[in-house]
């Protein structure tokens, strides 16, 4: 689980709401959603919810 998204380099909370691709390119939900229009610009796949891990 990446710490930052990778385009704003704000902190991502370990639970908190992040977006991922496939590859696991990690970004905020303003970046995923606002910048990038869920696509990952890496890659060209799918931004998806992150998935939670327990505590």
């Amino acid at each position: 689980m990446k710490p930052a998204c990778q385009t704003c380099q704000a902190g991502l909370e370990r639970n908190g709401p992040a977006f991922i691709c496939s590859y696991e390119c990690t970004f905020c939900a303003d970046c995923a959603e606002q910048k990038h229009g869920k696509v990952c610009p890496n890659c060209g796949g799918e931004l998806v919810p992150r998935p939670r891990r327990k505590p």
